[in-house]
């Protein structure tokens, strides 16, 4: 099996803010197309056109209706990928050390030449992070971009995580969260960032940044002077008569 390092030069990561993330999918999308000509093997389709497609995905993001909690419903976007662990279990499982822990930086990686696809990795992600490349016949996963972040062909500004770069609403960030001065940690203190499933003991990077209520001063959402916006004209009259349905 695989060890782990004891401990990481950096514990890159990201921080994802639940508040501001409007569901898009433009970091799925950005993700996929960075990930078809970089890292390892491109990302397979199957059939996806057809009645029944399916796919690799490294970034996925699920849309859930809160219950509704102080007079108002709520929709959470809650976007999904690899959190980097750093007691990661898909690491110590794997027969092959085809799954790693890198001690420069803590990202979580998978050698695809020593990968045979037995699947184990993805039987002890509890966060459901891992997918099997039907054509490749190797395990997917998250590479926090590993071939963007460090490469210096690319300007300084796009050497960040594709799905970052790409983010509308900038509900996405970057950076050392083993650094407390670092950007992405004041972040995570300011807002009470926290790890997904802690009760697993697999201590993620990874933090997300909870909904703000719409009603604590001093709390309102990035989004909220959009809510201010009042339409005129035909808009407006159109906007007064739907609101008497």
């Amino acid at each position: 099996m695989t060890a782990l390092p004891e401990t990481t030069a950096r514990k890159l990561g990201l921080v994802i803010d639940l508040d501001t993330c409007v569901g898009c999918h433009a970091c799925v999308t950005a993700c996929k197309g960075w990930n078809d000509q970089g890292y390892g093997v491109p990302l397979s389709d199957q059939n996806p056109y057809g009645a029944d497609p399916s796919g690799v995905f490294l970034n996925r993001v699920h849309s859930y209706a809160v219950q509704p909690v102080e007079g108002y419903a709520q929709t959470i976007n809650f976007p999904r990928s690899c959190l980097h662990c750093a007691d990661a279990p898909c690491v110590t499982v794997c027969p092959t050390g085809a799954s790693y822990k890198r001690a420069e930086d803590g990202i979580v990686l998978v050698n695809e030449d020593a990968c045979m696809g037995c699947g184990l990795c993805a039987w002890a992600c509890p966060y459901g992070a891992r997918e099997m490349d039907a054509d490749a016949g190797v395990m997917k996963k998250c590479t926090l971009c590993v071939d963007r972040i460090y490469n210096e062909n690319l300007p300084e500004q796009d050497r960040e995580p594709a799905c970052v770069r790409t983010c509308p609403t900038g509900a996405r960030h970057f950076g050392d969260l083993g650094d407390p001065g670092s950007e992405v940690s004041r972040l995570v203190a300011d807002r009470g960032g926290y790890d997904l499933m802690p009760d697993m003991g697999t201590r993620p990077a990874n933090k997300y940044l909870p909904p703000r209520g719409k009603d604590r001063p001093g709390q309102a959402s990035l989004l909220a002077p959009l809510l201010d916006i009042r339409a005129t004209g035909f808009a407006g009259w159109l906007d007064k008569m739907l609101g008497k349905i």
